[in-house]
């Protein structure tokens, strides 16, 4: 995800955020997963999502370890 400069820190990201987890949540989805990048750039939307539960996890679907990515898994129906 990746927000507009001209609304940064408008709380945009977190209210898309939200959405997807109420409508995963609402069908019964066991598990919400996504892959970001390291590094500073990288910092407010991973804060964004472990603030929302979101735990470091495994590679998952076609993603493969690598040095950039994390992944990072949110368990909603629980």
């Amino acid at each position: 995800m990746r927000t507009d400069p001209a609304f940064l820190r408008q709380g945009v990201a977190a209210a898309i955020l939200e959405t997807i987890i109420a409508a995963a949540t609402a069908r019964g989805v066991r598990q919400l997963s996504l892959e970001t990048g390291r590094g500073p750039d990288f910092e407010p939307a991973l804060a964004l999502y472990r603030r929302r539960g979101f735990v470091e996890g495994a590679a998952f679907g076609d993603y493969a370890p690598n040095a950039f990515s994390r992944y990072l898994h949110l368990y909603p129906a629980r």
